[in-house]
């Protein structure tokens, strides 16, 4: 099964058991050490899904933080946290203009959200001459391509037909297709303001506590529900992501080291397959779930897609073979460490179980459905004979 374009493109529009216990508990209580000098620290954003992992990380490092937003989200932080209000979808960047008209000055801008390459043009016509340096998160989906396996931060970037300074978050939202351009635009456009002073973070899947999309909550939660479970094809295909607190507090280390250019943020440090994943998730229940691993060729006769109806799995062959390979070693070796898989299951749960009732009985918005999973293993099984 060859993962389409469009399926690619979701990637950024959308973005090992006791121990597994014990490794979330260290992780929570674990108090950071000070940096060595203090950092004015910008984050445009804050309140989605890395940001206040920025924000907490940073205030225990002993940084002072300004976030921008437009304050639907309100968070309680562990410390002072400035907060100036705007809309950047229309251009309203009134209260930074005024701290700027006052002289301010941020050491590092720490830039969220932008898919379109207008959010950093607007925002460089305020922060330009009044920001040290400028890191935004871009996406893997930036790159031209997914076929060869093993690339770097080196490979090359996607193209946009037309003027991608004419885009905005509805003509995006509008066609998706368009996203893997307009991040490589989006990239281009804070090279083209912030220079050699430009840092650019490319992630692959973004996991973890406070994930909205489900794409990797889902296996902690199939495998709590037990039985037979649909895994997808032998179980031998690459798998990466990062977990939103790694990148979040390596982001500010990153802004402590004055490290630039472009990184793939992506983990783990180590070779892990599908297989790996879905036994190392499945060791934090106790439900006795039952792994049927289902070829790839059947799962796309059964319109079984994968990332959507079976997510973070791609198939390692075609246009995707390189989708889950890409090198990581550049990110290593400026400081991004992982938590284990087992901190980030039991995190993740512990959100999840977190959420609203009418939330949870829903069910996980990724992942294939109950009733649908049933009906594949039924002809699987027919397939194989009973």
């Amino acid at each position: 099964m060859t993962l389409q374009r469009r399926d690619v493109l979701k990637l950024g529009a959308l973005g090992l058991a006791a121990a597994a216990v014990g490794a979330h508990a260290s992780a929570q209580t674990t108090v950071p050490a000070k940096a060595g000098a203090p950092l004015d620290l910008l984050i445009l954003g804050g309140t989605g899904l890395t940001g206040p992992h920025q924000v907490r990380y940073a205030l225990a490092r002993g940084h002072r933080v300004t976030i921008f937003n437009r304050g639907r989200k309100q968070r309680e932080w562990p410390g002072h946290v400035e907060q100036l209000l705007g809309d950047r979808d229309i251009n309203d960047y009134a209260a930074l203009n005024a701290e700027v008209a006052k002289g301010r000055r941020w050491d590092v801008v720490i830039d969220n959200p932008s898919s379109v390459p207008a959010w950093i043009r607007d925002a460089a016509k305020v922060l330009k001459g009044h920001v040290g340096a400028y890191t935004m998160i871009s996406s893997l989906s930036a790159y031209a391509g997914n076929a060869i396996p093993g690339e770097d931060e080196d490979a090359p970037l996607a193209s946009f037909d037309g003027d991608p300074l004419q885009e905005t978050m509805a003509t995006l939202r509008a066609d998706m297709g368009k996203y893997s351009g307009l991040k490589a635009a989006t990239e281009a456009e804070t090279r083209k303001h912030f220079g050699a002073n430009a840092t650019i973070i490319r992630p692959g899947l973004i996991v973890g506590p406070g994930d909205e999309t489900d794409r990797f909550t889902y296996w902690p939660l199939r495998m709590r529900r037990g039985g037979d479970v649909l895994c997808p094809g032998d179980g031998r295909d690459p798998v990466k992501f990062i977990d939103a607190r790694d990148l979040g507090e390596w982001m500010i280390r990153l802004a402590e080291r004055k490290a630039r250019g472009a990184f793939n943020a992506i983990g783990p440090d180590y070779a892990l397959d599908t297989a790996a994943m879905l036994y190392g998730i499945r060791a934090s229940t106790t439900q006795g779930a039952r792994f049927v691993f289902v070829p790839t060729d059947f799962l796309e006769a059964q319109n079984v897609s994968p990332w959507g109806d079976m997510p973070v799995w791609v198939p390692a062959t075609g246009d995707s073979a390189g989708f889950h390979t890409r090198s990581n070693a550049k990110a290593i070796a400026a400081g991004l460490t992982f938590r284990s898989l087992a901190d980030t299951v039991a995190a993740t749960l512990e959100w999840y179980d977190a959420q609203p009732e009418d939330r949870r009985k829903a069910g996980p918005r990724a992942g294939i459905k109950p009733e649908r999973e049933i009906e594949v293993l039924a002809a699987w099984k027919a397939r194989q004979g009973g």
